[in-house]
């Protein structure tokens, strides 16, 4: 049981609540998504984007005030903080207290930085995606597949970034896109990585595709035993 379940349980008004810091959080992470993969692909300088630094920050701190709000519902606070801490180290605005304190970093150190808060909302759609499935079996699933394809996007995105320049099998994001596929269900691609981030994404690509394919046969294996209990019920 989760949290938010327990929390559900035992604050019935806190139902409506989460429910909607739920869509607000979804809502927030897809648009985080979209104005990042907009910058990547046109190449804009962010910590210029002072728009963006703006937006970011907002996001955080919504993402921070939603730690606490399910905390505060949560059954067992000490139990809640202990396994979602992570989220809350996500969730702080790195990068534009990098921007305020003046902290010199490399361009590729800041790029990752940026990410940051992409990993809480990837987390975030997980979740959620996992409360729409209607057994154990599949929200698990589900959580773990969307963690995939969100890993695969973002993996794809930073892939293109730091190949592009210097990679000449790497001249448009579909060949990035085409790759990250390619290794994540363990096939291999003929585009090999120049770069030291390339080459790590490489090792990471295949690790989370296997991850999933055990899941996917649990996922079917119960798909296929509740529907033959059915059709032997309907017998």
């Amino acid at each position: 049981m989760s949290a938010t379940d327990s929390s559900q349980q035992s604050h019935p008004d806190g139902r409506r609540v989460l429910a909607v810091m739920n869509a607000v959080m979804l809502l927030l992470s897809v648009s985080l998504i979209v104005w990042i993969s907009y910058d990547t692909f046109t190449k804009v300088a962010f910590l210029d984007n002072r728009h963006y630094m703006k937006f970011q920050f907002f996001v955080c701190i919504v993402f921070i005030i939603d730690f606490f709000v399910e905390m505060h519902y949560a059954q067992n606070k000490g139990s809640y903080f202990r396994k979602r801490i992570l989220f809350l180290l996500l969730s702080i605005p790195y990068l534009n207290i990098i921007d305020v304190t003046g902290i010199q970093l490399s361009p590729n150190a800041l790029y990752f930085v940026r990410f940051i808060p992409l990993a809480r909302g990837a987390l975030a759609l997980s979740i959620v995606m996992g409360y729409l499935s209607s057994n154990a079996i599949a929200s698990l699933f589900m959580s773990y597949l969307s963690i995939m394809i969100l890993v695969g996007y973002f993996c794809s995105l930073i892939f293109y970034q730091f190949e592009t320049p210097v990679n000449p099998t790497v001249s448009t994001y579909w060949d990035a896109l085409w790759w990250t596929a390619m290794n994540m269900v363990t096939v291999g691609c003929n585009i090999q990585p120049v770069t030291p981030t390339g080459k790590i994404i490489a090792v990471l690509m295949p690790v989370t595709g296997m991850v999933l394919f055990p899941l996917l046969t649990v996922y079917l294996s119960d798909y296929v035993t509740r529907a033959v209990k059915h059709i032997r019920s309907d017998n």
